[in-house]
């Protein structure tokens, strides 16, 4: 069943800050809409209030047919304790939900005196349950993780999975859901390429209506058919018809022309304001002029130059007029833009890591054996499916892991720079400040603040304990530790996780002038295309395939 939802003059936020206001969005069968806006601007914030799991601070939300079966993903992939594979797809196509409704109904149906409304919910629960996909799908979920590479049985822990490993889990209850309007919060987190072209695939085939948040920028250019901006800076809302691309050009000429027109305004009102005052002084001047110069007995001469200066104030008064006349036009508000640049450390030694031979087990894989070379100032992009070795290779190369067998080395004076894939540059259990002060010892409490404050990391952050910050403000607290301190050895472990679109942009310049050794492991594919890179090492099967960008 496909539906439509619709909202008018939607406001959403907290009790004590309102986040956006006034939105007014029609979602169709076979629309697909991108959410976009800096961190906090309030994208999963609407969509939990268009799934219904939260209340809008204004506005309303309505679904038609009213019951249509919305189904919401959030950005985290929950990880609880004794949950299996499959009673996470159930639970996240909505199929557990529905069959627990529905059995609820049915023992109340099934009692020797229901009514005729227990009757009804149990038919409408029925519907449901049947719609969810419920029935039959413990048959699709084995042939679906086969088909996704996901080499788990669905009775698997779900805590035991990797990263990669649950980012195609939460696919797999993608794929398999049978939603009226699906809501996707960062849906491409996580996922490797392969992953990537099966949700653009799923995503361009659905025949119900999509809204989704999401920072990869070629996803957004591949699936979106218009564009919702929340833009916190100016405290608007707009809505974009047509793709991403589209956006972008639309948003660039809106920016523009406001900008044109503030300053038209300000010029005016400048001009007009300084006539006013030459005005003014030539009044006051002529009015001075005739009581200094003109003799008593002159009269003809002190009225004329009375009425002079009269005629110089009816000036003054119809110049202040037409300025109370202008319209208003409000100056664009200039928006927090992080500034990001990457410490440099002294040159280190022409070899900064090396692999000959080497090999690592984990559990049933093995990498290698692999022998490769970082020297000094190479920059090396490296691809290759989920679970194919690429975090191991890192470990090798950085020393974290022995090989067993082959040597692994590090060069001399190697300053290590390094965003992991869990953010876990900084101690966990200690508030974000005093974790960063012993970091970097070298750096004054109020400096830290400082600098944490220049990443969007206030007082609620420097006092909160690491472990419980957002993923967002861990990479924004990894990149704030780069530019701390000196680094000639940089290691990106799928940096533009949790960042917004403005935050990529600033990665891209800080690596654009970054001067040192890059290893950037990343599924992003405008950031390797963006980012300057001279080797690619592609992995697959614990192997390792040298190539060059392109």
């Amino acid at each position: 069943m496909s539906a439509t939802l619709v909202t008018k003059h939607l406001a959403g936020g907290h009790a004590h800050r309102t986040l956006f206001e006034g939105l007014d969005l029609t979602v169709a069968p076979g629309d697909v809409v991108g959410v976009v806006g800096a961190n906090g601007a309030g994208k999963s914030t609407l969509l939990q209030i268009l799934a219904g799991h939260l209340d809008p601070l204004d506005g309303t939300v309505a679904t038609a047919p009213a019951d249509a079966f919305v189904g919401w993903l959030p950005q985290e992939h929950e990880r609880i304790n004794g949950e299996t594979v499959g009673h996470y797809v159930a639970r996240r196509t909505g199929a557990a939900a529905a069959t627990a409704a529905m059995e609820h109904a049915a023992a109340a149906f099934g009692a020797e005196d229901h009514s005729r409304a227990a009757e009804d919910a149990y038919a409408r629960s029925l519907d449901h349950w049947q719609a969810s996909g419920a029935p039959d799908l413990d048959e699709r979920l084995p042939p679906m993780l086969a088909d996704l590479g996901l080499d788990v049985d669905a009775g698997a822990l779900m805590t035991s999975l990797s990263g990669g490993q649950a980012a195609r889990a939460a696919l797999a209850a993608l794929l398999l859901s049978r939603f009226d309007l699906v809501l996707l919060d960062e849906p491409t987190n996580d996922l490797d390429l392969d992953g990537l072209e099966r949700l653009e695939r799923f995503v361009r085939g659905l025949r119900s209506g999509v809204v989704l948040v999401s920072h990869d920028r070629e996803f957004l250019s591949r699936v979106v058919t218009r564009v919702v901006e929340l833009d916190l800076a100016q405290q608007r809302v707009a809505v974009y018809d047509g793709g991403y691309d589209a956006f972008l050009e639309e948003r660039a000429v809106a920016r523009r022309h406001a900008r044109e027109a503030y300053e038209e305004f300000a010029g005016r009102k400048a001009d007009l304001v300084s006539r006013a005052r030459t005005q003014r002084e030539w009044s006051s001047q002529g009015v001075r002029n005739a009581i200094k110069k003109a003799p008593d007995n002159d009269k003809i001469r002190r009225r004329a130059q009375v009425e002079s200066s009269e005629k110089q104030a009816q000036k003054v008064r119809q110049m202040e007029s037409r300025i109370a006349r202008l319209e208003e036009v409000e100056e664009p508000r200039k928006e927090w833009a992080l500034r990001f640049t990457i410490g440099s450390a002294p040159r280190s030694s022409s070899v900064v890591a090396t692999l000959d031979e080497a090999t690592a087990r984990l559990g049933s894989f093995t990498f290698g054996p692999a022998s490769l070379q970082v020297s000094a100032g190479d920059r090396i992009g490296v691809t290759g499916p989920n679970g194919a070795g690429k975090t191991t290779l890192l470990r090798l190369l950085l020393g974290r892991i022995v090989p067993q067998s082959g040597r692994a080395g590090l060069g001399a004076s190697v300053a290590v720079g390094e965003i992991d894939q869990a953010r876990t540059g900084l101690a966990e259990d200690l508030p974000l400040g005093d974790a960063f002060e012993a970091a970097v010892p070298q750096m004054t409490p109020a400096d830290v603040r400082t600098l944490l404050a220049k990443f969007g990391l206030k007082a609620d952050q420097v006092t909160s304990p690491v472990g419980r910050l957002s993923p967002g403000e861990r990479t924004r607290a990894a990149m704030a530790l780069l530019q701390a301190r000196g680094v000639n050895l940089l290691v990106l472990d799928e940096p533009t996780n949790h960042l917004d679109l403005p935050a990529i942009e600033q990665l891209e310049e800080a690596l654009d002038s970054y001067d040192g050794s890059l290893l950037l492991v990343s599924h992003d594919r405008r950031l390797l295309e963006g980012v300057r890179l001279d080797q690619r090492w592609h992995v697959r099967d614990g192997q390792v395939t040298l190539g060059t960008p392109g």
